[in-house]
């Protein structure tokens, strides 16, 4: 009798075939390097992520050493991944992991999404991974698989359209633990190599027969959702303080709000706020240099350095700032654009 087709037999099968299996995370099932993994992920495409990953796992080989660094040590590695609340709850969660269970991790879902930064979709594709768990997991790529292969009529930017998505996603994983690890990373790559936000290769992917999106003829349509992320654009006056020892002038921003936490040259509204501060201090000249715009989630940065010079002994102090020299910036937690800045010898 032929077995009876089902959307995880056909997930597992083509992901062994044609999925993606020579990711550096993929050799492994240590939830440390798993997790680290998930986490760069998260918004964040794979050509991107490899080299940070390789570099954090050099530097913090293991959970016990990621929880003894510095803030400033773990932002500053991170810098140029973007999102950097993600740096600062890997941090709280490695201490969380080191301090309270021993350098162990959870081993299920759910204890996995107590930790900081680690959501539902998240934890349930490292239970999946390193603990074979039968849960299923709803990142954006699996989100538009599902919504496609299920035609889900529902507004995903509803929280109750959400969770129906979820039950249905639970209804699909495999029988076998053993398939969780390959029916999960099979979901992902088909989001991100097949079924994509435009012109999906529908002939080319294993639930073509089932998909009612296909059959509708609306692929494109689907996911649905209302809400649209409206970018607005905002111009950062930077004050680029040098004294004469050649230092730069740099404070941490407040939280909560963009590049919280990181260090970065005073910013200010305008050019007029921003010459005016640098006289008080004691600036004798000043350059505009080229601008450079910085594209958010939610908004488009556009960065607007002035470099200012200061006597040679800096005749102010400032809480939560320092001088730093160019030397000691490769260390500093900076936002990438002003990382290349300052970098560049401006």
């Amino acid at each position: 009798m032929k077995p009876e087709w089902s959307v995880a037999d056909a997930v597992v099968r083509w992901q062994r075939k044609h999925g993606r299996s020579a990711l550096p995370w993929q050799d492994t099932r240590d939830p440390y390097r798993v997790w680290l993994s998930e986490i760069m992920l998260q918004q964040t495409q794979v050509a991107t992520v490899l080299g940070y990953y390789a570099r954090f796992l050099d530097r913090f080989p293991d959970v016990h050493a990621l929880a003894a660094a510095s803030e400033d040590a773990v932002l500053a590695l991170w810098s140029g991944l973007g999102y950097y609340s993600r740096a600062r709850n890997l941090h709280k969660a490695a201490r969380t992991v080191a301090a309270q269970r021993g350098g162990v991790f959870p081993s299920t879902a759910a204890g996995l999404a107590q930790l900081p930064g680690v959501g539902r979709s998240t934890a349930a594709a490292i239970a999946a991974f390193c603990y074979g768990e039968r849960v299923p997991i709803l990142d954006a790529n699996v989100r538009r698989v599902l919504a496609r292969f299920f035609a889900f009529e529902q507004d995903l930017a509803r929280a109750a359209s959400e969770r129906a998505l979820w039950e249905r996603a639970s209804e699909l994983v495999p029988k076998s633990a053993r398939d969780m690890p390959a029916y999960t990373q099979g979901l992902m790559d088909l989001g991100a190599s097949l079924c994509t936000p435009r012109r999906p290769s529908c002939l080319l992917c294993p639930l073509e027969s089932a998909c009612a999106a296909r059959r509708s003829g609306e692929v494109e349509r689907f996911p649905i959702r209302s809400r649209t992320v409206l970018r607005k654009q905002e111009t950062w006056w930077l004050s680029v303080l040098r004294d004469g020892a050649g230092r730069t002038w740099l404070h941490r921003r407040p939280a909560p709000g963009i590049w919280a936490g990181l260090y970065c040259t005073p910013v200010f509204g305008d050019e007029a706020a921003l010459l005016a501060h640098a006289t008080r201090l004691g600036a004798s000249s000043f350059e505009a240099l080229a601008p450079v715009r910085h594209a958010l989630t939610h908004r488009e940065l556009v960065l607007r350095p002035v470099r200012a010079l200061l006597p040679e002994v800096a005749p102010f102090s400032e809480t939560q700032g320092a001088w730093f020299r160019a030397k000691e910036l490769p260390a500093v937690g900076l936002p990438a654009p002003l990382r290349s800045l300052l970098l560049s010898g401006v």
